[in-house]
């Protein structure tokens, strides 16, 4: 005879299932950031503000501030997650919910990190090795010949950064919400994320597109764009998780 079940039941752990959306999904994702900022700015620009503070503190480390940013990016990006769906939800968020990712799923928030960094590291070795291959043969063959091998080296180093980078990004783009959300394990919810980017690949080239020259203005004056480019990136990224996560 079979147990009795315990009420209430458990639901089943989220397998990290996703579903392909329409290009132009992006859109209103930026409007539900854009939305979600103007909610509670005051929230958004005081924790960007105190994240921007800590991440230039860490950084100014040499190399050892460099790999621990790399390893708290998941866990402060789980924190501008909470914060967004505190809103989503009706709630009221604080400047200190910024930390939540430190209180819920450390340990495997800092995996995806390490997982990260390494991505990150191994691809820029790859660049130095190149770049440098292509000097040092540069210098030995002479003038002409020298400077069409650097400079080849140089291409092929950007090349492969580029293409490297996608699965790098890709897999850790919807991680940090996989795990703080979901309990999953670092690795899966990097699986779970790689899968789901795959399958809305042409929709994260506009998405990812729009961010990156969105970011290159708002580092121009003094970087005081990002005060605003954070939270409705934050925002955005939370949309598109709860869209193409549809049965979280």
């Amino acid at each position: 005879m079979s147990e009795s079940p315990q009420f209430p039941i458990s639901p089943a752990p989220f397998k990290g299932d996703s579903r392909e959306v329409d290009a132009g999904a992006c859109f209103d994702w930026l409007a539900q950031g854009w939305a979600m900022f103007l909610a509670h700015p005051g929230i958004w620009l005081g924790a960007s503000i105190l994240l921007l503070v800590i991440l230039m503190a860490i950084s100014i480390v040499p190399l050892f501030g460099q790999i621990a940013a790399h390893l708290l990016v998941p866990l402060f990006g789980a924190g501008m997650l909470h914060i967004s769906r505190t809103i989503a939800d009706g709630g009221e968020p604080q400047i200190g919910d910024l930390f939540a990712g430190f209180r819920r799923q450390a340990g495997q928030l800092v995996m995806v990190g390490v997982f990260f960094a390494i991505g990150v590291f191994g691809i820029a070795l790859i660049a130095f090795l190149l770049i440098s291959g292509g000097l040092l043969g540069g210098a030995i063959s002479g003038r002409i010949g020298g400077f069409g091998i650097a400079f080849g080296g140089f291409m092929l180093a950007g090349l492969l950064v580029m293409l490297l980078s996608v699965p790098v990004i890709m897999a850790t783009w919807f991680a940090p919400a996989l795990v703080y959300f979901h309990d999953m394990p670092a690795l899966a919810a990097m699986k779970a994320s790689f899968a789901a980017g795959a399958k809305n690949w042409l929709v994260m080239v506009i998405f990812g597109t729009f961010l990156v020259v969105a970011a290159f203005f708002a580092m121009l004056p003094l970087g005081l764009g990002l005060l605003l480019w954070l939270p409705i990136f934050s925002a955005a990224v939370y949309a598109s998780y709860r869209d193409i996560f549809a049965g979280a």
